[in-house]
């Protein structure tokens, strides 16, 4: 096998630089930037794709929407959705062909929009939905009622008017809302997960931007979303997640495919994301970027990521840096790395192809390399904030 290659799955990778991570276990948990010069065997160039308007947009929504509606609209296009949503209606929806019971997973969204009432306050939404969209669930409140006693009793009656059974877990991404959304879903036994993994809801948000908020009455234009996300200054990497060395590399589209549809069934650790659903256009033969690190406890190392929710993870290019990003508002330096003008190309190259690919990119935890298979693997999207 040259070693100009490392393999993940089975699908050949074009092996970018191998750089030792900082600080291995039992050392000293301060990151270091390595002294040893990077190699310049084997350092092909990331070619980016063509860039293009962004590919990931979520697919139309409605509180009417169904299987039939949709073949409906494939047969006449001319006729817009947009036209019919009522920007004061709440959504309550359920896809006829999806099975209730197995929706065990949540996305939620509470906050206010940028919407007036007749007091002049500030609307309040609250917005349900699960990965695949199949659930769909949307109530304004007053100002007033903005408490985890509320919320408890709105998230119950999404399950009672959709008749599906209560989440396991539901994931949320606004920092300043844990409290009050952790205490309502643990009042109804759910788990509240803190992540930026709520990618459908996101999408969905910024749909719901342009076609109900904007449409509203009591719309604002301008206004700044009341609890913005955040985004800390990344902090020291604790231990358990350190690996030995790491490396950028590259698969086609095509293979990153193959390896979200069999990540149940080839892989303990990892979390995949709805491609379809996102609505990515790229060719086969685009090459998506990512990041393989091997370890030689890769499978600890892979069991400890795998309760980060990991959502993204891109270069410092000043720090000489590859920062990890998790849960709402955690920030990692997963790694440092000698500044030179061949690594900052390197690199700038690498961000310049996940911009191409509109931001999915991919973590590979391996316990070697030049290995045939992943001991995790991540499918990751950089997203910028909501617009509420």
């Amino acid at each position: 096998m040259p070693t100009a290659t490392a393999i993940v799955a089975g699908h050949g990778l074009a092996l970018r630089r191998s750089l030792p991570l900082p600080n291995p276990p039992g050392r000293p948990s301060a990151v270091s930037i390595s002294a040893r010069s990077l190699p310049n065997a084997h350092c092909r160039m990331i070619v980016p794709a063509t860039p293009s308007s962004r590919p990931c947009r979520c697919r139309s929504i409605s509180s009417e929407s169904s299987t039939a509606a949709s073949a409906a609209d494939e047969e006449e296009p001319e006729k817009s959705d947009e036209e019919e949503v009522d920007p004061q209606a709440e959504v309550c929806y359920l896809d006829p062909d999806a099975d209730p019971e197995a929706i065990r997973e949540w996305e939620l969204d509470f906050c206010s929009r940028p919407i007036l009432d007749a007091r002049g306050k500030k609307v309040w939404e609250l917005v349900v939905c699960d990965a695949t969209l199949s659930l769909q669930f949307t109530r304004y409140f007053p100002n007033t009622s903005i408490n985890s006693v509320t919320l408890r009793d709105a998230l119950a009656s999404v399950s009672d008017e959709l008749g599906v059974p209560l989440p396991d877990r539901a994931r949320f991404f606004r920092s300043q809302m844990q409290t009050i959304i952790t205490r309502a879903c643990g009042e109804l036994g759910v788990k509240a997960v803190p992540s930026r993994r709520c990618v459908s809801l996101l999408l969905w948000l910024e749909e719901r931007y342009e076609t109900v908020y904007s449409r509203h009455p009591g719309f604002q234009p301008g206004t700044r979303p009341l609890l913005a996300l955040d985004n800390p200054f990344p902090t020291t990497l604790p231990e358990n997640l350190f690996g030995d060395k790491w490396a950028f590399v590259q698969l086609p589209f095509s293979a990153v495919r193959e390896e979200v549809e069999s990540l149940e069934r080839r892989y303990a650790f990892g979390a995949g994301l709805d491609l379809d659903l996102l609505g990515f256009e790229l060719d086969d033969t685009t090459l998506v970027p990512g990041v393989a690190v091997e370890s030689s406890r890769a499978k600890p190392l892979a069991a400890w990521m795998n309760g980060l929710e990991i959502c993204a993870m891109e270069v410092d290019t000043g720090r000489g840096s590859l920062i990890l990003s998790a849960g709402v508002s955690t920030r990692y330096v997963y790694s440092g790395y000698e500044k030179s003008p061949a690594a900052t190309q390197e690199a700038e190259a690498w961000e310049a192809a996940k911009k191409a690919c509109g931001g999915l990119h991919f973590l590979a935890i391996q316990e070697n390399l030049n290995s045939d298979s992943c001991v995790g693997f991540w499918l990751l999207l950089d997203l910028p904030p909501p617009p509420v």
